[in-house]
């Protein structure tokens, strides 16, 4: 496989979130490396996340396993347990099916830079742990818990 040249793989600033939920995950950035190498059944993305951002809104997969690696900066994951401090050199994983969402804040004074690894199933169903959010496979659209569609 040749050399991924990280310069050319397109960014993607914020989420595709309904209003509000987008809001405090508008300024991530991420980089779909995985797809770029032509990657099917794994994603890796390297993601820089500035001071205030959050990483996605508090979640978790029925069928996607994710894996992150902080490569620079500072980030707090915040699941069921409370909060964790992650630094350069720190990772987390989250099984599939286990309902105890995740996701990671930077509340620090510079832009954390990581790795977001995880599984890809077509077939997955993601759950939002403090928002009226949910994501089902078909079709692969935000819903209202109750499943009414957003506008």
């Amino acid at each position: 496989m040749p050399k991924i040249d990280i310069a050319k793989v397109p960014e993607r600033r914020g989420s595709d979130y309904p209003a509000p939920y987008a809001e405090p995950v508008n300024a991530r950035v991420r980089q779909a490396l995985g797809h770029a190498g032509g990657l099917t059944d794994v994603g890796v993305n390297l993601v820089h996340l500035p001071p205030g951002s959050w990483s996605s809104q508090r979640h978790w997969h029925t069928r996607e396993e994710e894996f992150v690696y902080v490569l620079a900066g500072e980030l707090t994951l915040l699941t069921n347990a409370g909060e964790q401090l992650l630094r350069a050199g720190d990772c987390a994983a989250f099984p599939r099916n286990v309902p105890d969402g995740h996701h990671m804040i930077n509340r620090a004074e510079e832009t954390a830079v990581y790795l977001d690894i995880g599984t890809r199933h077509a077939d997955d169903t993601c759950n939002y742990s403090d928002i009226d959010l949910h994501l089902e496979p078909e079709p692969a659209d935000y819903s209202h818990k109750d499943g009414t569609s957003y506008p």
